[in-house]
Order: structure tokens, then C-alpha cells, then sequence
């Protein structure tokens, strides 16, 4: 089987190239002039192969849908594929599978990081200090500690329901929202409605996907719900909420917020919220990783794609294959 595989800053690392190439009747071609070529151009280039590893760029043509050639599966090597492919080609022949549940823990940890961090004020400490704060002007924590913290999780996929996981044993009482989970794990309550969600909560964190319909959708008036003191978290898509106005209420000094995403996520470097005490900025790099020295560099993603390479060569189903259903829900 003939693979090919569009080279883009953060696909592949070297070692796992050589992984791919090692799987038994891959013979895998690097293009590196796609840049230089129309989609259509493009187009015809990725016919003549039966297996397409694309990372992060370009978005494809429509016309694969009606003329695949060769082209039986497409390896996208990261979450959300909506820029990249179409619902033409969702809907074609060709297979289409993504990371699947890849970045589910580091971004689970990421919001637990960032929820402990709000609500220990932290990073209020720590700029104190540096501010040479005296001791005896000591902060403390509105809430402070997780026991009976009332938690809002806006969206229980893969990371949503790791989030979920690593919260239930710290006596935190939780209640979801999302309208496309079958079942929820005991001891969760669901709400019916986005503003029910945020009725009696301290805390909301968001793991929702952006699309139309949750773009914007935590409002003024949302936020207006929760309680002096209240906290944000985010690692999702900065989109998700107005994020005018949560900037007015943490401007305000009445919220806490710990936001790995915003919109658009680069946060200009003399913008004002870099000095608040009650924000605490990720950058959007809660999931860049490196393993520990001498250990294997291989992420999960490489590993997932590794499986599911073997799986085809051998006839059998692929994981994390997409379908209108789950790209309809898809950033």
C-alpha cells in the first residue's frame, strides 16, 4: 500500500516516521512541495495513494469525494478537521479517522490544574511575593478547597469525561451539560440547559467543542450566575464564551478565571488582563508535551496511528473513524 504523508511543522517526529515506514507493505512518500500546489494540483497528487497522512495543513478538495483514485483512507493526525475536510469526503468512499481521545488526559489535568490554581489563588501568591508582599498581608482563598465545590462541566466528551474521572474522588458535587451524552456516571447530575448548568454553581469548566451553536453560548448573563468569587476554566476553544465579558468581570475583580484558550488566542503582550491577580493565561499549550529523557518519544497519537496502519493492511476496522454524526459535533 502506497502512503503519503504532507510534511507540516507538528505532525510527525522523525522516530515516528521511521515507525510508519517499518509497518509491513507501507511504502511511504514524504511530499514536502504541496505548498507550491492548487488544490486541485494537490488533489490529483493524493489519488495516486491509497493512504493519506495529513497533520495540520492544507484543507483538501471536495473533488476527492467524487474521484478518490486510489485514496481509501485519510490519516488526520490531529482533533478537529472541519478546516481540512469536508463533509463531502465525510460522506465519500474514503475512510477518515483523527486523533480520537489523544489530548483527553492532558487536557482533563490541564482544567484540574487550572481549577486548584483558581481556587487556591495561586497565582495571586505568587504575584504577591514577587511584589514582595509582607506575611502579614495574607490572602485568602474565597472557597479554597475542592471538598463540596460545585462544579459545572460544559461538555462531556473524551476530555470532559476524563476531567470528570479525575475530579469525582476530591467530594467536588458535579453536574453536566451536554445534550448528546447517553448516560452520565453516578453521582453526576445532569442539567437540561446550558443555564441550568450554571444555577447554584461555584465553578464552570469548559471541554464543549466549537461549533455554532456553542459559540458565544457562555453569555453575560451566564456568567452574571455565578457567585462572587466564582471560577472559569477553560481548555477548549476560546470562542465558546463572550469573552468581552468575562474580561468585564474579571476586570472588575468579581471572577477568577483560568483560560488556556481565548479568541483569538494570542493574547497581545501589553494587554492589560496580563496583569490581573485573577487570570491565569495557558497560551494554549496544556497539551505540548515532551517525554522524559530516555524514555520513548512516542505519543499517543503516534501510537494510535501506528494500530490503526496495522489494522488496515490487515483488513480489520480502523478506531476513531469519523461520521457525519461525530463531525457535526466537531470543531
Amino acid at each position: 500500500m502506497r502512503a503519503l504523508y504532507l510534511r507540516h511543522p507538528g505532525g510527525f517526529n522523525p522516530l515516528a516516521l521511521e515507525k510508519v515506514r517499518s509497518v509491513p507493505g507501507i511504502e511511504l512518500t514524504e511530499e514536502t512541495a504541496w505548498e507550491s500546489m492548487d488544490p486541485e494540483q494537490l488533489a490529483d497528487r493524493i489519488r495516486a495513494f491509497d493512504i493519506l497522512l495529513l497533520s495540520r495543513a492544507p484543507g483538501l478538495s471536495d473533488s476527492l469525494a467524487e474521484e478518490p483514485g486510489n485514496l481509501k483512507w485519510i490519516c488526520y493526525l490531529h482533533g478537529g478537521i472541519k478546516n481540512k475536510i469536508g463533509l463531502p469526503v465525510i460522506r465519500s468512499s474514503i475512510q477518515v479517522t483523527n486523533w480520537g481521545d489523544h489530548p483527553a488526559v492532558e487536557l482533563a489535568e490541564g482544567s484540574l490544574v487550572l481549577l486548584m490554581c483558581c481556587l487556591k489563588d495561586v497565582h495571586h501568591r505568587i504575584l504577591h511575593v514577587r511584589r514582595n508582599g509582607s506575611r502579614q498581608e495574607r490572602i485568602r482563598s474565597v472557597g479554597g478547597t475542592t471538598n463540596g465545590l460545585r462544579v459545572g462541566v460544559y461538555g462531556y466528551g473524551y476530555a470532559g469525561k476524563a476531567f470528570v474521572r479525575l475530579l469525582q474522588p476530591l467530594g467536588t458535587q458535579i453536574r453536566v451539560y451536554d445534550p448528546y451524552a447517553a448516560e452520565l456516571p453516578e453521582g453526576c447530575a445532569r442539567a437540561e440547559s446550558l443555564e441550568a448548568l450554571f444555577d447554584g454553581i461555584q465553578a464552570v469548566v469548559v471541554h464543549a467543542a466549537l461549533t455554532p451553536e456553542t459559540e458565544k453560548s457562555i453569555t453575560a448573563e451566564l456568567l452574571a450566575k455565578l457567585p462572587d468569587h466564582g471560577i472559569v476554566v477553560n481548555t477548549a476553544r476560546g470562542a465558546i464564551i463572550d469573552q468581552d465579558a468575562l474580561f468585564a468581570e474579571l476586570k472588575a475583580g468579581r471572577l477568577r478565571a483560568g483560560l488556556d484558550v481565548l479568541s483569538p488566542d494570542h493574547l497581545p503582550e501589553d494587554h492589560e488582563a496580563r496583569t490581573w491577580d485573577n487570570l491565569i493565561y495557558g497560551g494554549h499549550c496544556f497539551g505540548q508535551m515532551e517525554p522524559w529523557p530516555g524514555e520513548d518519544p512516542l505519543t499517543r497519537r503516534d501510537v494510535n496511528v501506528l494500530e490503526n496502519l496495522r489494522a488496515f493492511m490487515e483488513n480489520r476496522p480502523l478506531k476513531d473513524l469519523i461520521d457525519e454524526r461525530k463531525y457535526a459535533l466537531m470543531t
